[in-house]
């Protein structure tokens, strides 16, 4: 199984970003899949979770901002970032929802 986040990077406040999940290793359109995150000083937390046929989930923190989706024709797990906020500011996660798999994750950083 591999994971291999992309996409982070530093951004103003009430900006976008859109992170990538490139997964292999696995039938990837029969798994779950989540984005998890890690602030400085803090446990990961749950940001959002997407089944294999489509049905998101969000934590409390970010749904309206954020969008979790999925390609399974390319294997791929996406999370669109909008308006985001300062306390968005974390390592991100990707995260095959069967089995304790991750990836190396990708820092994103908003400033106000």
């Amino acid at each position: 199984v591999q994971l291999v986040e992309s996409g982070g990077g530093l951004v103003l406040a009430g900006g976008s970003l859109r992170l990538s999940c490139a997964a292999s290793g696995f039938i990837f359109s029969i798994n779950p899949m989540n984005w998890y995150r890690q602030a400085p000083g803090k446990q990961r937390e749950f940001v959002a979770g997407i089944t294999g046929v489509g049905s998101a989930n969000y934590a409390d923190s970010v749904k309206g901002r954020f969008t979790i989706s999925r390609d399974n024709a390319k294997n791929t797990v996406y999370l669109q970032m909008n308006s985001l906020k300062p306390e968005d500011t974390a390592v991100y996660f990707c995260n095959k929802g069967m089995g304790n798999y991750w990836g190396q994750g990708t820092q994103v950083t908003v400033s106000s």
